[in-house]
């Protein structure tokens, strides 16, 4: 496919494969005349800016030239020490001199662009080459078999690699060793090939075809190969491009024989040594595979002959062809179609005119697009990798077998061994020593409040345990009590009022009795006095009452309240409370009517221990859950941090899971592991105490707790724990998050622990492995049924081992295949009961709970062999692979399909083991001091947005972003970032501080437009992602 055309008749040198961006330089060709027979000469750049729509190619710069030349190369001397920022462009002259230009000059349009000249040669200079190890280096031939070497820091005296060859002939091409720096090969017009070695100074073999009708136009060694070289013939008696191993040079090793009139130029590609172009007098330009001596591909051409054709030494896809029509084209070979993978932004070109050639794409990629390694992360922390192995430089054809290795990648160790020590426990039952053992390990006081509430849980006397965490023991109160009695003033009080209540009971109960001992006080009291005793005499209590209440005869009232009966008294204690104002008026209403609603629903919230003290002491149980909660929702709804921690302490009481889900996950800053880890410890032990108490019937699942507990599972599955994940999925939920787990089939979980297995543990295969492929699963075996954690046992004893079955497998042992559980529909699990529905959460007396139990875990620890996945050769891996791979991930295929995988030759099922990665943390390099504001300032951005982002799908992305950052710190570190990309991200920084997120991405759109993709694409994406939801959150 064309891409670019200069309409020049010029010969072309590519800039080095160090400069950018590229360069193409094209000088007028000697002894070529155009339509105007004009003999004017000049020396051009142009530059190949494949974002340009248009076909021409943009002019740099350029410099008229006192004569013609025959060859021109580039090359990259000065490039590094920045004498010559673009190299030199050498030009061997028809007059034999040669001339080193400064291309930096000619661009810039600077009149002095000459660096030296030397007129050495006797004749035209037709052949020049660079060497490939020192850049200093060329080599130039003319007429009479002469050969200079020239070093650019000492250009004035060359070298000569021996005597001149005999007969003396003219030197057509010249040509550096691609891997030995010392040797040097040269050709002539007569057919020979001459090879020099430069430390001997000395000719050292020669090699020629024993027809001599070859007549030498192109020379170029194997780019991997030290002792072949093809050297092409433009006789057109003699059509060829014959390959040479200087190993047995009395023959050619391959002849390619496809072009029907002389070859005029041959290019051997760099990048891919099974790629050789070669165009001819036939009008032809062809792709050969020189190993194999086949044609990939035939380029389409104009109807002139090309003269020269080259290698983009930078952009390996990308050639040019000079021809005698006076045009010179750039195109990249149309059966290459991933021309983006090398030029940002992609290519927009003019459409052309259909042609009838056919284009036969090459049947495999070039070397530069096969990646020589390769990983992907499986699911269940697998890591599958492979490598090409680069086959020995003297055998290129030989078949090398191909290496798949699959891995266990266990990167949350602290995490696993939490997870593990919570299984044990489920599996022990031993919850109140776990829970001891929190409280001892705890970092600090409200983490160890959090765990004895839940260890009181496990205890007799549940009421009075929480009474004592709050501050409140019986025993002491009662000791102050006696203290408080044995004083002297007081007792004397305690006296008088013991006294008089007796007296006032003694009176109440001898009114009936002794109705004369009265008489005389009928008569001498107060009008008061008489309507109350007159009420007595007839038993009106009610009157009695209510006229000591008028007199605020509080004492009186009360006791004849209590002669009165019930219901009497009961109105009395409302009148009499409403009436008193005192500090615990409040308190003794509520102990007294039983109304504890109003008392948490207008209490100061700083005095949360007293109320739900008072909660603990009074509350029924019907209503105890539904009292701590409301108390626990005002807390969590306070402006006070302290505050709203404290609500857990009240939910745990009420036994409500899915509220202590939400009120922790709130006060948690980040989403690690670890984080998760204590959540599920406290959820897991709560539902195992709730489940105790209320007889063995489990709780329900509401949809907060499904989602962490997903979270949880998919932890674990990445960590290899499969197993023990699919035990802490809900099996009635729609969530996709647990669909998706339960549609992968259940592994065996890896443990890592004392003696078994690294971090980085690869499973090794060997050609054994293909008789171990499990059969096929029967059509008619029934499917094991797999325990639900939400089985109701009919039993109302204590709660059983929180995970009742078969104990845990010994490494080694296998467990039975347990498929997932159906999924249900049943939204029930979802909403916790309400407070009010009367379920009973009881230690004694507290209300019911929502809380979550994992079923037992199945299966054996640590990593055991799985069905092979296995690589195969070069033309039958992809099929062999696939096989395999379904293999593993379905289980339940179908007999056939077995009987495919054990067609696969043995060969193919052998796997070599990675090296397993070493257990201790690596560490990184420090990040430069000045470019360290760069991470603050992002985390810091990212943490603002987690504190306002509601969304738990916004909250994914910008947890994920936080972790892929880490590769810009890493460039950072390793300082491989271009400057305008260090300066961009800076004023992106400077944009975040001032909160022009605006501005900030305006100048991200500047960064990725106008600098190389591969150098950004790993955090630009990433880092517009943040912006993009900081603007939008308004943080």
């Amino acid at each position: 496919m064309k891409l670019k055309e200069i309409n020049r008749t010029a010969i072309q040198a590519w800039s080095p494969a160090q400069h950018h961006p590229i360069y193409l330089a094209a000088g007028t060709s000697a002894q070529q005349l155009d339509a105007t027979f004009s003999t004017n000469a000049s020396l051009e750049i142009f530059e190949l800016d494949l974002a340009e729509p248009s076909l021409a190619m943009k002019s740099c710069g350029a410099f008229s030239s006192p004569q013609r030349y025959h060859k021109l190369v580039w090359g990259p001397h000065g490039i590094d020490e920045h004498g010559q920022p673009s190299g030199v462009l050498i030009a061997g002259g028809e007059t034999g001199n040669i001339i080193l230009y400064d291309p930096s000059k000619i661009i810039a349009g600077d009149s002095e662009v000459v660096i030296a000249e030397s007129d050495k040669h006797s004749g035209p200079v037709r052949a020049l080459d660079v060497n490939h190890f020192q850049s200093n280096l060329f080599a130039s031939g003319g007429n009479e078999s002469e050969i200079y070497i020239w070093d650019l820091n000492s250009f004035g005296t060359p070298m000569t690699p021996g005597p001149k060859s005999q007969p003396l002939e003219d030197i057509s091409c010249v040509a550096w060793n691609c891997q030995v720096q010392h040797i040097l090969a040269s050709a002539s017009p007569g057919g020979r090939a001459s090879i020099w070695d430069l430390r001997k100074n000395d000719l050292i073999i020669k090699v020629s075809d024993h027809s001599n009708r070859m007549h030498c136009s192109g020379l170029a060694w194997n780019p991997e190969v030290a002792t072949q070289l093809v050297v092409a013939s433009e006789d057109d008696r003699m059509p060829v491009i014959q390959m040479w191993d200087l190993r047995f040079a009395t023959s050619p090793l391959k002849v390619l024989e496809n072009h029907t009139r002389g070859v005029l130029a041959i290019a051997w590609s760099l990048a891919d040594p099974e790629l050789l172009l070669s165009c001819g007098k036939d009008n032809r330009i062809l792709c050969w595979n020189p190993n194999t001596a086949e044609v990939l591909y035939e380029l389409p051409t104009s109807s002139q002959w090309c003269f020269d054709i080259q290698w983009c030494p930078r952009n390996p896809a990308v050639l040019s062809a000079a021809s005698f029509d006076g045009r010179i084209i750039v195109c990249v070979c149309s059966a290459i179609h991933i021309l983006h993978v090398f030029t940002l932004p992609p290519l927009q070109l003019p459409q052309a005119t259909p042609t009838n050639n056919t284009i036969t794409p090459l049947k495999k990629p070039p070397k530069w697009l096969r990646r020589p390694v390769g990983s992907s992360f499986a699911f269940g922390g697998k890591l599958v990798s492979w490598e090409n192995i680069k086959p020995p430089p003297q055998q290129p054809q030989q078949a090398v077998p191909h290496v798949v290795n699959i891995s266990q990648v266990v990167t949350e160790t602290d995490f696993l061994d939490r997870s593990s020590q919570l299984q044990s426990t489920l599996t022990a039952g031993s919850f109140v020593e776990f829970c001891q053992m929190k409280i001892e390990a705890a970092q600090n006081e409200f983490e160890r409040t959090v765990w004895a509430f839940l260890k009181v849980q496990f205890e007799d006397d549940a009421r009075g345990k929480y009474l004592e965490l709050l501050g409140y023991k019986k025993e002491e109160l009662a000791l102050k009590v006696i203290q408080f009695s044995h004083h002297p003033q007081l007792a004397s009080c305690l006296l008088c009022s013991v006294f008089l209540n007796i007296m006032v009971w003694f009176i109440c109960l001898a009114v009936p009795l002794n109705l004369f001992l009265f008489y005389d006080y009928f008569f001498n009291t107060a009008d008061v006095d008489r309507l109350i005793t007159q009420a007595l005499l007839i038993g009106d209590f009610e009157a009695a009452v209510n006229l000591c209440l008028h007199e605020n005869r509080m004492a009186d009232s009360i006791i004849l309240a209590i002669a009165g009966g019930p219901e009497l008294l009961e109105k009395t204690q409302k009148k009499y409370l409403a009436k008193t104002q005192s500090k615990i008026g409040k308190l003794i209403s509520a102990v007294v009517m039983k109304d504890w609603l109003d008392i948490l629903e207008t209490c100061d919230l700083h005095n949360w221990k007293e109320a739900l003290a008072a909660v603990m002491t009074y509350a029924k149980p019907e209503e105890f859950s539904t009292l701590c909660g409301l108390l626990g929702s005002r807390l969590e709804a306070a402006n006070d941090a302290e505050l709203q921690a404290q609500a857990c302490l009240c939910y745990i009481c009420a036994g409500s899971m899915e509220q202590l889900v939400s009120c922790w996950s709130k006060g948690q800053e980040s989403c690690s592991p670890l984080s998760l880890q204590h959540l599920v410890e406290k959820v897991v032990v709560l539902r195992q105490a709730v489940e105790k108490a209320q007889g063995g019937v489990a709780p329900a699942v509401g949809a907060l707790l499904a989602e962490k507990m997903s979270q949880y599972a998919g932890l674990l599955a990445s960590q290899g724990s499969l197993q023990t994940a699919l035990s802490y999925l809900p099996t009635n939920t729609e969530q996709a998050s647990t669909v998706k787990l339960f549609s992968y089939p259940q592994v065996q979980q890896f443990t890592p622990g004392a003696g078994g297995p690294s971090l980085y543990q690869p499973l090794q295969y060997s050609s054994s492995t293909a008789s171990a492929l499990p059969p096929p699963p029967s059509p008619s075996a029934s499917a094991p049924f797999y325990p639900s954690q939400f089985m109701h046992p009919a039993s109302s004893q204590p709660a059983p081992p929180a995970f009742p079955g078969p104990p845990p497998l010994m490494a080694g042992q296998t467990g039975p295949s347990v498929p997932p559980p159906p999924l249900s529909s049943s939204s029930s699990t979802f909403s916790p009961p309400p407070f009010s529905s009367g379920v009973s959460f009881q230690h004694g007396g507290p209300g019911s709970p929502t809380a979550y139990l994992p079923p037992p875990p199945t299966g054996a620890s640590g990593t055991q062999a799985e069905p092979a996945l296995i690589p195969a050769s070069q033309r039958t891996g992809l099929h062999h692979s696939a096989l395999l791979l379904t293999a593993l991930y379905q289980p339940q295929a179908d007999r056939s399909f077995y009987n495919e995988i054990k067609k696969i030759p043995s060969e193919f099922l052998h796997l070599k083991p990675m090296q397993s990665l070493p257990s201790e943390k690596i560490m990184k390099k420090p990040i430069p001091d000045e470019h360290l504001i760069l991470k603050t300032t992002f985390e810091g951005l990212i943490q603002k947005c987690l504190a306002a982002a509601t969304d738990p799908q916004t909250k994914r992305k910008l947890d994920d972003a936080n972790k892929r950052l880490e590769s810009l710190y890493d460039k950072l570190r390793d300082q491989t970032l271009s400057p305008a990309i260090v300066g961009g991200l800076h004023n992106i920084a400077q944009s975040i501080e001032s909160r022009s997120y605006t501005d900030g991405l305006n100048m991200h759109t500047h960064i990725v437009s106008n600098s190389n993709f591969s150098e950004t694409s790993a955090f630009m994406p990433v880092l517009k992602v943040v912006l993009t939801q900081a603007n939008k959150l308004g943080v």
